[in-house]
């Protein structure tokens, strides 16, 4: 594996997880053996000791990279901020809680590759979910919501496993919970999204983070947001080279109608 040229860049937000950071490393590193890879893990403001933790890390493993937020600000901007840091052209997204199993990163890669370049996220999609009554019941209500008034041909839009052509993802238009919006993003830049369903786990230590207030009604304001932005963009233009480009355009809009 060379640290300096990764073929993928693996984004860990994690906001008080130290508990679970040392084994779900180990585990996406398995995972990704034999591939060129980097993890870059973005430590959102905690106080349990996570930046400390991953520097004694980094000194045994030189795929490990680490950014801090000196305070809180969320999952969507560590995801952010781990992407302006990535190296790789395929961009993988996994919470930091454990909860996502890493094992399924060959499988998102492959459905990605087989896909083709129109094809710029495979996203995971969970089952067999061990989260709270509650928050299973919050999660089904919205993503039911979001898939009728985007349509964004995704069942589970929540899911933190993801792989994106980080070319397009750069392309996104950034606010806080993106994350839960990638597959209508994408959408409206005119690629496709492929998906692998992923069997949920129970986290190891502590609790999460992130709650489901945090995410109800900002999260409807969200959607509509979303369901604007896909509204005011009808056309994604088809740009063909005429003169003084060589190799590829220098876009990653390549498609045409959504």
């Amino acid at each position: 594996m060379s640290a300096a040229e990764p073929d993928i860049s693996v984004i860990v937000p994690a906001k008080d997880e130290r508990d679970n950071l040392g084994e779900l490393i180990t585990e996406i590193s398995v995972a990704l053996d034999g591939r060129l890879f980097e993890i870059i893990v973005v430590d959102d403001g905690s106080s349990d000791g996570t930046a400390g933790y991953l520097a004694e890390l980094a000194q045994q493993a030189p795929y490990l990279r680490g950014l801090r937020h000196e305070v809180a600000c969320g999952q969507s901007a560590s995801v952010r901020s781990g992407l302006h840091a990535a190296r790789g052209r395929i961009v993988v997204t996994i919470d930091g809680d454990g909860e996502n199993d890493p094992a399924y990163i060959p499988a998102l890669l492959e459905a990605l590759e087989a896909a083709g370049p129109g094809v710029a996220l495979a996203a995971g999609q969970r089952t067999g979910r061990k989260a709270s009554w509650a928050k299973r019941q919050a999660s089904r209500l919205a993503n039911g919501l979001r898939g009728r008034l985007l349509r964004d041909q995704t069942r589970d839009s929540g899911c933190g496993l993801k792989a994106v052509r980080r070319e397009v993802f750069l392309l996104l238009p950034y606010f806080d919970s993106w994350h839960r919006f990638l597959p209508a993003l994408v959408l409206r830049e005119g690629h496709g999204v492929t998906h692998v369903d992923i069997v949920d786990r129970q986290r190891r230590h502590g609790s999460s983070k992130y709650g489901i207030f945090d995410r109800a009604l900002i999260g409807i304001l969200d959607l509509y947001g979303v369901w604007w932005l896909r509204r005011r963009r009808r056309k994604v233009p088809q740009v063909t080279p005429i003169a003084g480009f060589s190799g590829s355009v220098p876009t990653s809009v390549a498609t045409g109608k959504e």
